[in-house]
């Protein structure tokens, strides 16, 4: 007998677990006036398949919880047969049925006169608000703006961990607030707010501990990580990917362990440790490799992947000086970077620009880093990226003082580059 994959996956997709959904059709069924009877047992059956038509309420409340047709979940009913005389079906109002279950359906419900409660519709709610942060993000880079959206998220998640039905389900709100503020935290060191983001991570690190969440731990080392990169400390930015290594998300799946291991390779590429970085990225290009191709990721590790590991060794071999190895690495970075995530390509492009700076192809490292400002027309450049800019022309005006195309980028693209 053939399982339920449709129900089973939209189980995952919602974090529901069989007994959760079985509380979540008792408690529409009992708001609608009717027993609620559904047992983990009457899930596990309709995972299983054993049970391929569930009662027309049962049905009416799984689609008020998932939001689609008992169909799409996976459901069929029987062959049609003739019904004896004097056997109707029993009657039920659909409409009533889901406008009464409807409200109740955005949350694990329960009986009239308890206490207001929280459940995993919470969660799924919150978590997409987050999503969206990530996107603004993508394509515009960290700012105010971000951090108090981000901020308010974290707060509202906090909020409803007190109501939480369940501890299981307090811990998950957990996790969202500590997403939430490593979000807010992110933002702080793209914007270059670090003393900010220090103390939005370290309250990130708190709420990720709370939530026994590996996953919001490695973001939090891995975003400590390019705080110290960014600070200069770069003994610490090798502490904090060892630390991503450490988590136990890392050590289970090589696509995390990839970028731990890329982090840690542009830490050691900044002390000046060549064999260490370059043991570094070969760790990072290996785990890639062995990592499962389609598996579930969290929104924030989206900008990883082949791209992005090519855009970080691009860094690592001009800081110990490979500068062609740097180009060629940002030419296949610039690629296969997906074009939504603009302020990525456009870093990527900036490094490209100081590999051929390097190089003292001066006319053409000149053209290049230009096109980082058609890359983020129309919004502000965010602090980060007005830093490795500053570095590109103190670089630009060190190795070609009297070129007097530096002097003209430099005048041209000043106000361009110190836009907020």
């Amino acid at each position: 007998m053939e399982g339920n994959e449709s129900l089973s996956r939209a189980m995952q997709e919602r974090d529901l677990t069989q007994v959760e959904l079985a509380d979540a059709v008792n408690a529409l069924l009992v708001r609608s006036g009717y027993g609620g009877t559904v047992s983990d047992r009457t899930v596990r059956n309709w995972v299983a398949g054993k049970t391929r038509w569930p009662h027309p309420r049962q049905r009416d409340a799984l689609e008020a919880v998932f939001g689609c047709t008992a169909g799409e979940l996976g459901f069929s009913p029987p062959a049609r047969r003739r019904r004896p005389a004097g056997e109707p079906e029993p009657p039920v109002d659909r409409r009533n049925f889901l406008t009464t279950s409807t409200a109740a359906a955005a949350a694990v419900v329960f009986p009239v006169g308890a206490p207001p409660r929280v459940g995993t519709s919470d969660v799924i709610r919150l978590r997409s608000g987050l999503d969206a942060l990530l996107e603004l993000d993508r394509n515009r880079g960290g700012h105010e703006g971000l951090e108090k959206a981000a901020l308010a998220g974290a707060s509202d998640a906090l909020e409803k961990q007190k109501l939480g039905a369940t501890q299981r389900i307090r811990q998950r709100l957990f996790s969202v607030a500590a997403d939430y503020t490593a979000t807010a935290a992110w933002s702080a060191v793209d914007a270059r707010q670090m003393d900010r983001a220090s103390q939005l991570l370290g309250r990130a690190l708190y709420l990720a501990g709370m939530a026994k969440d590996s996953v919001a731990k490695m973001r939090v080392w891995n975003s400590y990580a390019m705080l110290a990169h960014h600070r200069g400390e770069y003994a610490d930015a090798v502490d904090a990917a060892y630390a991503a290594q450490g988590t136990t998300i890392a050590r289970r799946q090589p696509f995390f362990a990839s970028l731990a291991h890329a982090r840690t390779a542009i830490g050691h590429s900044n002390l000046g440790d060549r064999q260490a970085a370059l043991r570094s990225l070969g760790h990072a290009q290996e785990s890639l490799g062995k990592a499962e191709k389609g598996e579930p990721l969290p929104s924030w590790i989206a900008f990883y992947g082949p791209a992005e590991l090519m855009a970080m060794t691009a860094i690592v071999r001009d800081r110990i000086g490979d500068s062609a190895e740097s180009e060629a690495a940002s030419h296949q970075a610039l690629r296969t970077i997906p074009k939504q995530f603009k302020r990525n390509r456009a870093l990527a492009t900036a490094r490209l620009a100081l590999a051929q700076l390097h190089q003292r192809d001066i006319d053409q490292a000149c053209s290049t880093a230009a096109t980082v400002f058609t890359l983020m027309s129309g919004h502000p450049i965010p602090g980060r990226m007005r830093s490795l800019l500053g570095d590109y022309y103190r670089d630009l005006i060190t190795l070609a003082p009297d070129a007097s195309i530096a002097r003209e980028w430099g005048d041209r693209y000043r106000t361009e580059w110190s836009r907020l």
